[in-house]
């Protein structure tokens, strides 16, 4: 039997299609992820697609297999109108803070767009520029655009992580868990200590938690 909330069907163009009525064209998905990871850049995406397209398979892209990822990758940067991704390294993470920082990498994701978006679609943020904006709660889930967004930005860091950072920095197992706290990258960080690209800020706590335990 179906869960009540998989029996709604989510419009994932509402906001959309409340902008392109107005006669805006150019509206802009925007998403970042890698916000709560000890280790790596914060990566962030802005796509702009085209009025009317449906992308019947896009969804917040925590919530897809891999592969649906890598495909939508595919199929996002074919069809839209611009794209572009940002990132910032952990140093600036550490200096200015996640939020600031993820905030920063959306705004630079937006201006790497080559066509000038008249409005944004934020996934729960705002974002330092004049451009009209709205900031959607949980919007990688309801609206297409920033589920795009979190598709290329996810992608892109997932990548990161497999062909670059764990070639870097092998034994962290960064490959694997993508530099979130799980057990395994919490116990390598015990045992051989942080990399350059670790969050200082992000690991003073789990020091001290793990010295609580023993």
């Amino acid at each position: 039997m179906a869960k009540k909330d998989e029996l709604i069907e989510i419009n994932r163009l509402a906001f959309e299609t409340a902008l392109w009525t107005q006669g805006l064209t150019a509206v802009a998905g925007v998403d970042e992820v890698g916000r709560g990871c000890l280790f790596g850049d914060v990566v962030a995406a802005a796509v702009i697609l085209p009025v009317g397209l449906v992308l019947e398979e896009v969804n917040d892209s925590k919530q897809l297999s891999e592969k649906k990822r890598d495909r939508l990758y595919d199929q996002i940067v074919e069809e839209a109108v611009a794209w572009s991704v940002a990132r910032i390294e952990a140093s600036v993470i550490d200096s200015i803070n996640i939020r600031q920082a993820s905030r920063l990498a959306m705004k630079q994701a937006i201006e790497g767009l080559s066509v000038a978006p008249e409005h944004l679609l934020v996934d729960a943020e705002n974002v330092d520029l004049a451009t009209e904006q709205t900031a959607i709660i949980k919007g990688d889930s309801l609206s297409q655009s920033i589920a795009a967004a979190s598709i290329l930005a996810k992608v892109t860091r997932d990548r990161l992580c497999v062909e670059v950072w764990d070639v870097l920095y092998p034994g962290y197992g960064i490959a694997v868990h993508k530099g979130y706290a799980t057990k395994v990258h919490r116990e390598a960080l015990l045992e051989l200590g942080p990399t350059p690209m670790h969050r200082s800020s992000f690991l003073k706590n789990l020091f001290v938690e793990q010295q609580e335990l023993f």
